[in-house]
């Protein structure tokens, strides 16, 4: 089962998602320092009349990379190629990725972090000299061609920053860490969505979903979906603070935004009684992909202060609980 919360690994996004994207800086709330910055970057390239540098967008799912990046092509008026890491397994699919590029364009690729080392090796001439070395044959009649590639920019996007390798990292002139939305900046986004799907929203309902959205843009707009939907079969044109709080009351969404799966984690830790839980272990106990835990869950758990992830493993904090209403020296069972 789907879980309501959860955002997606990859940049494949639904037409309704696409369709509440901002389209320049004006309607793109948040992220203030790294729109400050980017800004600066775009109008000194336009004025030198050059691509971008490379940039690396790293974060948690759902915070906005790819709309960035849509954004900086908007403001280069150039085209934008999009593609997953794990689509390119064989060093022709990248090859003819950036053969068809075009002056200036940009290419986004999202995962990097799992590009295999052997395309690597032929993404950094590509980046560094825009040129591509090609290997014909093998064995001692081996010869290597080099194509000359148009100037691009490429704009990476991980939610592991940890795993890209130091070369490849090295080579993206910007880096950006995508930060977590406080409440007021999601109810903006969610008032905004509301209009654009021709629907009005009480400020203190768009204030609730945005309290249990988990700092996520993206979990914000789905909850605002779901919510839509009950007030649609309410025949309610305006969303309403208890439409609101029902719909995500029946979609298990708490006041914190957590679902079953987060208290379930929560309860392990804190059974655990201060005894750090490996990934591996988590995973099995909540029969759960350790790259979902990792990914998906822990990083707003994390950065809210209600595990802490230590050498050894994983361990409950005062603050979780405080949230279930024990102590310390409390069991669950």
């Amino acid at each position: 089962m789907e879980r309501i919360i959860e955002v997606e690994k990859f940049s494949e996004e639904s037409s309704f998602e696409n369709s509440l994207r901002p389209r320049d800086w004006d309607e793109y709330i948040g992220q203030e320092k790294i729109k400050k910055n980017l800004k600066i970057f775009i109008e000194a390239s336009k004025k030198r009349g050059e691509p971008l540098d490379h940039i690396l967008f790293f974060g948690p799912p759902g915070l906005g990379k790819t709309t960035l990046s849509h954004i900086i092509a908007s403001q280069m008026s150039t085209n934008i190629k999009i593609t997953a890491a794990p689509m390119i397994e064989k060093s022709g699919d990248l090859a003819a990725i950036l053969t068809n590029l075009e002056e200036g364009d940009i290419l986004f690729i999202d995962e990097i972090h799992r590009l295999s080392p052997a395309i690597e090796e032929i993404l950094y001439p590509a980046m560094e000299d825009f040129r591509l070395d090609i290997i014909i044959g093998s064995g001692p009649a081996a010869q290597t061609i080099k194509i000359d590639l148009p100037r691009f920019t490429l704009i990476g996007a991980t939610t592991r920053a940890g795993m890209l390798s130091s070369p490849l990292r090295d080579r993206f002139g910007m880096h950006f860490r995508l930060q977590f939305y406080d409440p007021k900046e999601l109810a903006h986004i969610v008032t905004n969505a509301a209009a654009k799907l021709g629907k009005e929203i009480d400020q203190k309902a768009a204030l609730e979903i945005a309290k249990r959205s988990r700092g996520t843009p993206r979990i914000a707009l789905r909850l605002l979906k779901r919510v839509r939907d009950f007030a649609d079969v309410a025949n309610e044109h305006m969303i309403t603070l208890d439409r609101t709080k029902e719909a995500l009351e029946a979609l298990g969404v708490d006041e914190q935004g957590f679902d079953d799966l987060d208290l379930k984690l929560l309860r392990l830790l804190v059974e655990a009684r201060g005894r750090p839980l490996g990934l591996s272990t988590i995973a099995a106990a909540l029969s759960e992909d350790e790259g979902t835990i990792e990914d998906v869950i822990e990083p707003y758990l994390l950065a809210n202060g209600y595990i802490e992830r230590t050498a050894r493993g994983r361990i409950a904090t005062p603050k979780t609980y405080d949230l279930l209403k024990l102590k310390p020296t409390d069991t669950l069972f």
